[in-house]
């Protein structure tokens, strides 16, 4: 294989998961300030699969041909002028770019070095590449956009997946009373992480036996059976709801303003000192990563295809050395 060649998942036209193809590429070279990094594997979220289809960051990215993926973990290759952070042999994990393209389902990335941090040395590379876009959706939201104290009540949607198991924890840890929606067969291992309710939205309302809650991290959004408005009436008054996925519209925002309560859009960004606390975190125990399945390079559009289920435990992780 040449030198200035990798394997790369293309998407080169918007469609279902057929439409991912491994192909030969060309390896990209970091400029001044940036690395490049050999990804040992990637994660997997659900604006991968939104922005194959046309939505996502498709706006931002354009129009096709390009590769797919934000979540890394690998071993930095070549750094680049004025790098002093990281060195050739690190092993370092990151969300580079995002929402710019950052060609994550690849054999090599280039970005910032800033833009990466140290992996957790309790986890491997497969279990690194789950946490930084989902961990650090989770953390600034609840610590930078929503400033979560101690003895708050915290409300999780879709507390089972990605982004919310990691939420669960981070707000336990900030010392808040966390409740989380999931189907009730993840609840013993939900209140393992350190949930302190659990319900079963399957069963009941949540907005007619959840109350009082301080801050909604709505993973989930109003495409779904309206539950960022619905999660308004959980709110106390002066209450924050966390939109993440679907935003906040003028109907959400007007439904707000006459109950009391605030709500906030949310878009994570890169961010190499929050995935250094991250890391200590994680090594410490306080944060636990779950990956449910793992998935050949070769085999992206099937683990898309699981993904869109919308019934995955934790994360998706390629295997880049498999």
């Amino acid at each position: 294989m040449s030198l200035n060649t990798m394997r790369a998942v293309l998407l080169d036209r918007f469609g279902g998961p057929e439409v991912l193809k491994v192909e030969q590429v060309p390896r990209p070279v970091p400029l001044p300030t940036e690395v490049l990094v050999r990804v040992h594997a990637a994660g997997i979220n659900p604006v991968d699969w939104k922005t194959r289809s046309g939505g996502g960051m498709a706006g931002v990215l354009g129009d096709p041909p390009f590769v797919l993926g934000w979540d890394v973990s690998g071993v930095v290759e070549e750094v680049g002028f004025g790098v002093s952070t990281l060195k050739p042999g690190d092993e370092v994990y990151g969300m580079p770019w995002f929402p710019r393209a950052a060609g994550g389902y690849a054999e090599f990335v280039t970005a910032p070095a800033r833009q990466f941090a140290r992996k957790p040395e309790s986890l491997d590379h497969v279990q690194a590449a789950a946490v930084p876009l989902a961990a650090l959706t989770a953390w600034q939201a609840l610590v930078d956009t929503a400033g979560v104290r101690s003895g708050q009540h915290v409300l999780v949607h879709a507390a089972g997946g990605g982004v919310g198991h990691f939420a669960v924890q981070i707000a336990r840890h900030l010392g808040a009373h966390v409740t989380g929606t999931a189907r009730s067969g993840r609840h013993d291992w939900l209140t393992g992480l350190g949930a302190d309710r659990l319900v079963d939205y399957t069963s009941v309302r949540f907005e007619d036996v959840v109350g009082d809650v301080d801050v909604v991290l709505d993973l989930i959004g109003d495409d779904h059976d309206r539950t960022s408005t619905r999660s308004l009436e959980t709110l106390r008054p002066g209450g924050l709801l966390v939109a993440v996925p679907s935003g906040v519209s003028a109907g959400l925002q007007s439904a707000a303003s006459a109950l009391g309560v605030r709500v906030s859009a949310f878009l994570v960004e890169p961010d190499g000192a929050a995935l250094a606390l991250l890391a200590q975190l994680i090594d410490a125990g306080a944060i636990a990563v779950e990956v449910e399945e793992v998935f050949a390079l070769e085999d992206a559009a099937k683990a898309q295809a699981r993904g869109e289920t919308g019934r995955t435990r934790g994360k998706l992780v390629l295997d880049l050395t498999s």
